[in-house]
Parts: C-alpha cells; sequence; structure tokens
C-alpha cells in the first residue's frame, strides 16, 4: 500500500494534491480541521494548530505508515496573516509557527522513524520562501524557515531512501489568495500579472508538481519554483 498523508488538504492545494494522488493510486489521508472534500480520501480531523491535537494525529498517522510500503508526507497546510515586523501580535507569531513548522516538525518526528525506502517528505512554500513583500512578516518568515527545515530534512535522511523537496508556488488561484489580496477584479488582476503568463495558478498545476517531486528522488534536496516565471517590478 502506498499512503500520501497530506496536511490542510481540505481546500485549495490540499484538496488537488489529494486528488491528483488518489488518481496515481495512493491511498491518500488528509489532515485539517475540516474533512478533504475529494471523494476516496481518508480525513483525520486535527487543529494544526493545537499541538496535543498534532501529537494525537501524529501518533494515529505513524502507525499508518509502518503498514505502508511507501509513504509520501506532503506538508501543505500553512497559515498567513497580515501583519509586519514592527506590529506583530505574540500570541499571532506564535499560532503562525506552530502551523506552520511546530506541526510539520512533531509529523516528522512520529513518521519519519516509519518510512521505508521509496518515501518522500515534500514541503510547500512559496515564492515568498526565498523574498519579501511588506505586510506578510510571519508568513515570510515560516515560508524561509519551511526551506530551511527541507534541506536538514534531506541531510538527517542520507542513506535512507527518502527524499525531500520543497515546491514553491506563485500565485495560486486559492481561498487563502483571495482572502490575502481581497477579491476586487483589479487587485487579483495585478496578481496574475505578476506571472509571465499572465494568469494565477491553478491548484491542480501545483498538485501534479507535488506528485512528480514525490516520485522522482532525483530533486532530493531542490527547492522548485512553480510559479510560471514570477516577474520582478
Amino acid at each position: 500500500m502506498r499512503l500520501a498523508v497530506v496536511t490542510g488538504a481540505s481546500a485549495g492545494i490540499g484538496a488537488a494534491t489529494a486528488a491528483a494522488f488518489l488518481a496515481d493510486g495512493w491511498r491518500v489521508t488528509s489532515v485539517s480541521r475540516r474533512p478533504c472534500p475529494v471523494p476516496g480520501a481518508d480525513s483525520l480531523a486535527c487543529d494544526l494548530a493545537d499541538p496535543a491535537a498534532v501529537d494525537e494525529a501524529a501518533a494515529a498517522l505513524a502507525e499508518a505508515a509502518a503498514a505502508a510500503e511507501r509513504v509520501v508526507l506532503v506538508h501543505n497546510a500553512s497559515l498567513l496573516r497580515h501583519d509586519a515586523a514592527d506590529g506583530t501580535d505574540p500570541e499571532d507569531f506564535a499560532r503562525v509557527l506552530q502551523v506552520n513548522l511546530g506541526a510539520p516538525n512533531a509529523l516528522n518526528r512520529a513518521i519519519l522513524p516509519r518510512l521505508g525506502a521509496g518515501s518522500a517528505v515534500v514541503y510547500v512554500g512559496s515564492t515568498l520562501s526565498e523574498k519579501a513583500v511588506p505586510g506578510a512578516h510571519s508568513y515570510v518568515v515560516t515560508k524561509h524557515a519551511a526551506v530551511g527545515m527541507m534541506r536538514a530534512t534531506c541531510q538527517d535522511l542520507a542513506g535512507r531512501g527518502v527524499h525531500t523537496a520543497c515546491v514553491c508556488p506563485g500565485f495560486t488561484d486559492t481561498a487563502m489568495l483571495r482572502e490575502h489580496v481581497g477579491t476586487d477584479a483589479g487587485t487579483r488582476a495585478a496578481a496574475a500579472s505578476l506571472s509571465a503568463f499572465g494568469r494565477l495558478i491553478e491548484p491542480a498545476e501545483i498538485a501534479e508538481t507535488i506528485v512528480w517531486a514525490a516520485t522522482h528522488p532525483v530533486v532530493n534536496g531542490a527547492v522548485i519554483h512553480a510559479n510560471l516565471g514570477q516577474l520582478e517590478r
């Protein structure tokens, strides 16, 4: 049995990733507060902002991983706040750190020891994993850190036949993007204009990239930019 564990698969890139793995013959378990809407996917209810809930979910997932021939762990869930370096609320910052880094760390601690050769750990970063914009302080900090966590995971798993990658999407047409930039058509068009193709990325395009990265160990330790060629202005 091949098992794909996808955090935050209740919508957006996560749901598209669950669908892509199912289409490729994998069993899929979503880890999220809300159920995964994709038929055939299993859902494990978990508030990733709650360390105790994450530890409980991690223990259950560790048992499932131990029974699987190959496992792909996709750290997709993330929290995005409007905040700035000179005014980020400590509690909000701690919550973003927990969802974006603490939860992946806890899942890694429980699941990585059970992974067999041919398995993979894929982190979902962002174009903001390697640059910054104003008004997204905690998100930028944690997405930079996700690349470091992926690279550290690569080094620590060397010799075990398990590979890692970090897929960094550009502006993708998801609820998170709409919440961040608003629903104004002009603002969305401005975001779309930042790609060389002049459009937003579809979640399924990122999902296909994640599945490809998860099944091609040659990219071990790599940061994969999936942004349609983002323009710098």
